[in-house]
């Protein structure tokens, strides 16, 4: 199979095919670089938690090298919570990152869990650079990254004990993504997922949430779509939280720093005015 026929069969629509030239092109983009290269852990996701106060006192010429530590440090604190909703997970189980990015949780998952991990992604540049990196990690026989689409993943059924998105269903339908995570999982397997999602009991989207949809060619959902999607696919909440209070200070700091892009304006109204809301959900399969 030629790279072109591949390509064809993982990138469906047009749609798909812009979203990842989106990412195939943002080789640069020194949102994620700038973080990831503190500690070699490169994440595509957010933070939650309360910032230090310190980092913003101090010495001036160092005071965006300490803003960009504590924004790494609050991706990490994203990662973790996630990790920590996926439920008892041995050395013998399998994982699932669906939308992978540069593969940061991937590692943590199985650095924390030591067990096989498996990412996807439609961006073949995040997939090489992901591989790369668990090469120079010594990980290639634990943590592997694939050019597929979380629609049609290629995994058996009851094949992955847990699985996780991280700030990507806004790039899928939801009901499609869900029967796939759902054929993938055993009965009490365990789905986790950290989103931002509209506010559907204010209306329909909010002039912030339109401007987050074109920045980043994405689609945000409806909160109620996400349950009716997990209960049409035998996906039933255990947990669910509001992050939004949780990352507002993460988007408060990245406004102050070298990599502010200008969209952390649309984030913080959006979830000021609850208009844009971040969740955690973790569903067991039944």
């Amino acid at each position: 199979m030629t790279m072109t026929d591949a390509r064809d069969e993982v990138l469906t629509t047009d749609y798909q095919r812009a979203v990842a030239n989106w990412w195939d092109t943002r080789r640069t983009d020194r949102v994620n670089l700038a973080l990831g290269e503190i500690d070699g852990f490169y994440h595509h996701h957010y933070g939650v938690g309360a910032v230090d106060p310190s980092v913003l006192e101090g010495p001036a010429e160092t005071r965006d090298e300490r803003t960009l530590r504590e924004l790494h440090r609050l991706e990490h604190a994203q990662a973790d919570l996630l990790l920590d909703h996926l439920g008892p997970i041995g050395p013998d189980d399998s994982l699932l990152d669906s939308g992978s990015g540069r593969g940061g949780l991937s590692f943590l998952a199985n650095q924390r869990f030591g067990c096989r991990v498996d990412g996807i992604s439609i961006s073949r540049y995040q997939v090489d650079f992901a591989t790369q990196q668990a090469a120079e990690r010594g990980v290639s026989d634990q943590v592997s990254f694939y050019f597929r689409n979380m629609l049609h993943s290629g995994f058996a059924d009851g094949s992955k004990r847990g699985i996780w998105t991280d700030e990507t269903t806004m790039y899928v339908d939801l009901f499609e993504a869900f029967a796939e995570f759902s054929r993938m999982l055993p009965r009490g397997g365990r789905y986790v997922c950290i989103t931002g999602c509209y506010n559907d009991s204010l209306g329909e989207k909010s002039d912030a949430v339109n401007t987050i949809d074109a920045h980043y060619t994405c689609r945000v959902h409806p909160r109620s779509r996400y349950f009716a999607a997990l209960a049409a696919n035998n996906l039933v909440p255990v947990n669910v939280f509001d992050l939004t209070d949780a990352t507002i200070p993460y988007w408060e700091l990245r406004e102050k720093s070298s990599i502010a892009t200008g969209i952390e304006a649309a984030f913080l109204e959006g979830y000021r005015e609850r208009s844009f809301q971040y969740l955690l959900i973790a569903a067991d399969k039944i």
